[in-house]
């Protein structure tokens, strides 16, 4: 066996890494089987939490979508419990929350000691944008609304990104596919005009505009410097 091979064998079998990888890896499992409730029993729970639901709400899309649970749900559920203007603010302001927390919980975890032990090619190729454009590279990563939304914060958490570039990246980019989403939702109740059917189209588009642009720019092959991670650019 090689020597290169070997030594990355007993990286991943230490204690602390197998652990992290482990319950990430439980996480995703949990996420892909655990039942996904239907519309009625959303609107059903809805009725029986009573007039806190936006803030209940608000709390429970923030904190369950830390962990690799589709976001999706959540958003389309905004759309069609509050209706457009409720259900934009609720879902845009959970989803941005819920993206520092996860930055911040992988950085809690001791970042360079987890960077340093994750080879996939697949981490590799978005740490590398993460770490080369900042915020930009989040940004269209945020546009390409069917890239998964937990894996992105893990890698960006994982990468030399800073705070507030990858904050502002973030809720400036899950604005045009937040908002086809939520409105699709409204349109579920059967309330939505022709109009917001054409928002959600065109929403949703800038999305794949997103995917086009950012497969056009090259990622350059020299090795990112790691700067401090707190600070402003």
């Amino acid at each position: 066996m090689p020597n290169t091979l070997r030594i990355r064998l007993r990286r991943l079998l230490e204690p602390r890494t197998l652990a992290l990888i482990l319950g990430v890896a439980g996480l995703f499992v949990a996420a892909a089987l655990i039942p996904h409730p239907t519309a009625g029993q959303i609107r059903d729970w809805a009725d029986s939490v009573g007039p806190l639901l936006p803030l209940v709400f608000f709390a429970l899309h923030t904190v369950v979508c830390v962990a690799p649970f589709p976001r999706t749900i959540f958003t389309l559920s905004a759309g069609m419990l509050f209706g457009p203007a409720l259900g934009l603010t609720i879902a845009i302001g959970a989803t941005t929350l819920s993206a520092v927390l996860a930055l911040l919980l992988v950085r809690a975890l001791d970042r360079d000691h987890v960077a340093a032990r994750l080879t996939h090619p697949a981490v590799q190729a978005v740490d590398a944008r993460l770490a080369r454009r900042g915020w930009l590279a989040v940004g269209s990563l945020r546009l390409i609304f069917f890239a998964p939304f937990s894996v992105v914060n893990y890698c960006a958490g994982l990468s030399s990104v800073r705070l507030w570039p990858y904050l502002a990246a973030t809720f400036l980019g899950i604005i045009p596919g937040t908002i086809g989403t939520v409105l699709l939702g409204n349109a579920l109740t059967g309330t939505a005009s022709t109009g917001q059917w054409i928002i959600t189209g065109s929403c949703l588009a800038v999305g794949l505009l997103g995917l086009a642009v950012d497969a056009r720019m090259p990622v350059a092959d020299s090795e990112p410097v790691r700067e401090p991670v707190f600070e402003s650019r």
